[in-house]
């Protein structure tokens, strides 16, 4: 077979390919005309490309260009776009099923383009083969380094919101430490990706939302207290309203990082809409020191609430 200028001596699977495929061009059919409709368009290649082959003249010349120079034009444009290596795997596959010997001008030759092509595809094949499985390889060990970049990312951050859970553990000052408890809740919120609004008021600003989030399709208002005097019902009623005025796919979050009095679950247990669920410090700490995922400890909760009629359900049961 011929070689053309631009392939040089290289003698890769898809410089094989494109030598071929040139050939195929310039001898399976011998009218020009004829082999732009039974060898490019068959092969996909564009139209505009195909007007080309057909009137594309030499410059020095000004005749029209051959078969097999017209069809290295066709493939150099190809390959400014990256359409190349498509189009010239069609025509070599093609060639490898062509039979109609009868259009070309020197039928010896149309099968000898054949027998190679029959040979080159097998050959194409491994190597597209090779390239898929090292980009797969390629696409897994990225996967994997991003999933220790992440992992790395939320160890040190999960290191640094517990300590300054533990610090505030120890403070005296509880007004601050309620401020930082709704700041470290949304960060933490934030850290394992779940979409969280910030505090906001409603309703004219007559009701103030500690901070909301989505899970699953569903809403949930979030209430936080770190007192040292336990909450009991009633401060759990106010959010109870907040989330009967609220859409039908709303439920409620009470998060007290010392707990509650001894009547609220019992309570919680009697209310007929078992809208709202408990979270308390052993939980979120838990969490913090990455002892359990947060998304997989709300579903545990919210799967209890919904199927048990549990308000609480502590991380310890989980991790159990």
């Amino acid at each position: 077979m011929t070689m053309d200028a631009g392939d040089s001596l290289d003698t890769t699977p898809d410089a094989d390919a494109r030598r071929l495929a040139i050939e195929a061009i310039a001898s399976l059919v011998y009218i020009k005309k004829t082999a732009a409709e039974q060898v490019l368009r068959r092969a996909e290649v564009p139209e505009d490309l195909i007007r080309r082959f057909l009137t594309e003249r030499d410059p020095a010349t000004g005749d029209k260009r051959s078969k097999r120079d017209a069809g290295a034009v066709v493939l150099d444009a190809l390959a400014q776009t990256g359409q190349d290596h498509a189009v010239v795997r069609n025509i070599v596959s093609l060639a490898a099923d062509w039979t109609a010997f009868h259009l070309a001008q020197n039928e010896y030759q149309a099968r000898a383009v054949v027998q190679k092509a029959r040979e080159l595809r097998g050959v194409l094949a491994a190597a597209d083969e090779r390239e898929r499985s090292e980009a797969e390889a390629r696409r897994t060990a990225a996967a994997q380094q991003r999933s220790r970049e992440q992992a790395d990312m939320m160890r040190r951050q999960s290191a640094l919101l517990l300590a300054q859970f533990d610090q505030a553990a120890s403070s005296d000052d509880h007004q601050k430490r309620g401020y930082l408890l709704e700041d470290l809740l949304n960060r933490t919120f934030d850290l394992h990706g779940i979409a969280v609004v910030r505090p906001f008021r409603r309703n004219g600003g007559a009701e103030q939302i500690d901070a909301a989030f989505e899970l699953d399709g569903w809403h949930y208002l979030v209430e936080c207290r770190w007192r040292t005097r336990l909450p009991d019902i009633r401060q759990l009623d106010g959010l109870a309203g907040q989330v009967a005025r609220s859409g039908r796919q709303t439920m409620g979050l009470f998060l007290s990082v010392e707990g509650w009095s001894e009547h609220v679950v019992p309570l919680l247990k009697q209310s007929p809409d078992k809208a709202i669920f408990l979270m308390e410090g052993f939980d979120l700490r838990s969490v913090l020191d990455q002892l359990v995922d947060l998304r997989r400890l709300l579903k545990a909760k919210i799967s209890a609430l919904n199927l048990e009629a549990e308000p609480y359900m502590s991380v310890a049961r989980l991790l159990a």
